[in-house]
């Protein structure tokens, strides 16, 4: 019986510290970046953590040229909060010139005249 009792104090003593909970408090920091001036791919990225409370931002150009920054907390008291801020002025392509480009008119494969053929322009078919 004096063993048993034992064993199981031992056990209640394992247990118990085995239960106790370990806080363990969250922090680091990080950033990236690329830029690849052959495929136009930039962009970055940083974030800190302190505890419960997180900081960061990204940024990466747009395909009209402008670029786009998000900047973002989250914390336990105001949840996740983003703002987001759009640099520089939007540049679209522009072709100079008097150029024959092709569009769809009908059935029919034709020629336009004017500026140029756009990737806007649209074949649609009604019935």
């Amino acid at each position: 019986m004096f063993k048993l009792l034992v064993i199981l104090s031992v056990a209640a003593v394992v247990a118990a510290e085995y239960h106790e909970e370990h806080y363990s408090h969250p922090k680091y920091k990080f950033e990236y970046g690329v830029k690849d001036h052959h495929t136009g791919d930039n962009k970055d990225q940083w974030e800190h953590r302190d505890g419960d409370v997180v900081k960061g931002q990204y940024s990466f150009y747009e395909a009209d040229g402008t670029k786009r920054i998000v900047e973002y907390t989250s914390d336990k008291h105001h949840g996740f909060q983003a703002h987001v801020k759009r640099v520089g002025h939007a540049q679209h392509p522009q072709i100079y010139g008097h150029e024959e480009g092709h569009h769809f008119a009908g059935n029919e494969l034709g020629h336009g005249h004017g500026h140029a053929s756009s990737y806007a322009n649209l074949y649609q078919h009604h019935h």
